[in-house]
């Protein structure tokens, strides 16, 4: 034993290369290697998403089938990605929903759809003010696209993808326009923090309606933001339109920059578009 300990405290002498070798095989204190490893709910979502991006218009038993998984759990995880936005269903097919294009939003690159890049730019300098594309996603609203510049709203957008409909112009006039059981249904689970903004709502509701506009103001009263609309050509409701600027901007040209929003938004109704565009 007493031999073994002294043996243990003699230095070794270490050539260069074998220093070398030793350090590029213990773990760095800034950098642990870490071998992937496939994780099966992982993996199974992942699946589903990818069959939506490629097949988009799946069913639910097709989506069954390609991932050959029981159908408890393949409609628990599709359940999931419905409430959170990543995926959509119509007519019982489902397609890739707007949560990831708020992702590619916030990374600075955009999917254009039934609105265009171009469309936003036409609108911001029709405007001079920053112009936002919003969508639903179950509770929230997620921005998937921008034009102009207004440093706060484009770094709240970039930074917190997913905005209560009722603390947003788009998003409230999104909300006016639910059907009544799903206005109501959504109103009533308002926790206590959001009761103010529940009954700001109510008073601007009817108003909502007759104007097709919807007004905000945040930051302590700095940042005022209009919104409206966006339907296809079947009348359906698809997005929102926010303009966004400092209240000293926007108040005293309200009026008109209403008239412009509605004017641009009434155009991009009577197009076609497809659930995703073409890979």
């Amino acid at each position: 034993m007493t031999t073994n300990q002294g043996t243990a405290k003699v230095p070794q002498k270490k050539s260069a290369k074998s220093a070398i070798v030793a350090s590029d095989m213990s773990p760095s204190k800034d950098r642990v290697a870490r071998e992937p490893q496939n994780h099966r709910t992982v993996d199974r979502v992942t699946r589903i998403l990818e069959e939506v991006v490629y097949k988009p218009g799946l069913t639910f038993a097709e989506l069954a089938r390609a991932l050959n998984a029981p159908k408890s759990s393949v409609h628990g995880f599709i359940s999931g990605l419905l409430a959170k936005g990543w995926l959509y269903e119509s007519d019982r097919r489902f397609f890739l929903g707007p949560a990831v294009y708020g992702l590619t939003m916030a990374s600075g690159h955009i999917r254009a759809g039934l609105v265009t890049q171009a469309d936003l730019v036409a609108l911001h300098k029709a405007t001079g003010v920053a112009v936002f594309l919003g969508v639903k996603a179950g509770d929230h609203l997620i921005y998937i696209a921008e034009a102009g510049v207004d440093p706060v709203a484009g770094f709240e957008a970039r930074s917190n993808i997913r905005r209560t409909l009722l603390a947003t112009a788009g998003g409230k006039a999104l909300l006016a326009e639910l059907p009544d059981s799903q206005r109501e249904a959504y109103l009533r689970r308002r926790g206590a923090e959001e009761a103010e903004h529940v009954e700001n709502f109510l008073d601007e509701f009817e108003q909502i309606l007759k104007t097709r506009i919807a007004t905000n103001v945040r930051m302590s009263g700095s940042r005022f933001g209009i919104g409206t609309t966006v339907h296809n050509q079947a009348g359906d409701r698809v997005a929102a339109i926010t303009l966004v600027g400092p209240t000293s901007q926007i108040q005293p040209r309200l009026k008109r920059l209403r008239d412009v929003l509605i004017k641009h938004v009434d155009s991009w109704a009577s197009r076609e578009v497809s659930p995703r565009e073409a890979i």
